[in-house]
């Protein structure tokens, strides 16, 4: 049953003495486009983040900059699927299961996988999602545009893409504890609205078709599908993180194999 959720404050920065910033995430990258080739070019974000928390600005402010860099997370770093997967990263843990009936395989977060690290961090809680037999895991570069909060990816080359971000929440707020709920961060409207923008590089205003609010197991989720570009955002917390699931694909691919990617979506859990 969808309840009244609170829209308190919660989504501040942290006082940036008090706030860590890793050295991948000092940086933004912005693409362009000249004389064909694509350039990226690195801007430091430290100036503008420290000027956004001296105003005692929101979530959704301090977010401008990464808003206003064009990027995306709903790619991969410069490189094609088939380049990828050429260079798995070495020791890579699978967490995959052998297909069921449907032909679907289970991935489980590996309980040894490592993750995690800085203010705020501590042994990740395990998710959970289904995809059909094909799709594969994918390494995260440390060029990746999500910097260390991409803790996944998985693709197949004929039905599309997902990632995953694990973020603390130490980052948004001093009181949300160490068993924080997706309630607490905020309803679903002021979550898309903050962390749409980083998801899909550019403004979600007038591009959420659906929201959902789902509960398994005592956890709430929400869930929302966007379109262009065509993505669907599973989004929950869990210990001391926000988790943010996202499935995507070509427009050929959305029209052609839409309902497993929504079923992936719907799938996704913090176990």
């Amino acid at each position: 049953m969808a309840t009244a959720l609170s829209t308190t404050s919660v989504l501040r920065w942290r006082n940036p003495q008090h706030m860590h910033i890793s050295p991948s995430s000092q940086t933004l990258c912005h693409s362009s486009l000249q004389n064909g080739t694509l350039r990226t070019v690195a801007a430091s974000a430290s100036k503008d983040i420290n000027r956004e928390s001296e105003k005692g600005s929101s979530l959704l402010v301090n977010r401008r900059t990464v808003l206003a860099s064009g990027v995306s997370l709903l790619g991969f770093p410069g490189e094609s699927l088939a380049v990828v997967k050429q260079g798995l990263l070495a020791g890579r843990i699978p967490g995959l299961s052998e297909p069921d009936e449907q032909g679907w395989r289970t991935y489980r977060r590996p309980d040894e996988k490592s993750g995690g690290h800085g203010v705020g961090w501590s042994p990740i809680i395990p998710y959970s999602f289904r995809v059909p037999e094909e799709w594969e895991e994918v390494p995260v570069s440390i060029a990746d545009l999500g910097g260390t909060e991409i803790d996944l990816r998985f693709a197949s080359s004929k039905e599309g893409r997902l990632f995953v971000i694990v973020a603390p929440v130490l980052r948004f707020s001093d009181n949300l504890g160490d068993n924080a709920t997706i309630e607490k961060i905020g309803p679903p409207e002021k979550v898309i609205n903050a962390f749409g923008p980083e998801m899909i590089g550019e403004n979600v205003e007038g591009k959420v078709l659906s929201s959902n609010v789902a509960e398994h197991e005592g956890r709430t989720y929400y869930q929302f599908e966007l379109e262009p570009p065509h993505i669907f955002i599973t989004a929950t917390a869990a210990g001391n993180r926000l988790y943010l699931f996202g499935v995507t694909g070509s427009g050929l691919q959305w029209k052609r194999h839409y309902d497993d990617l929504k079923k992936i979506a719907e799938s996704f859990r913090v176990v």
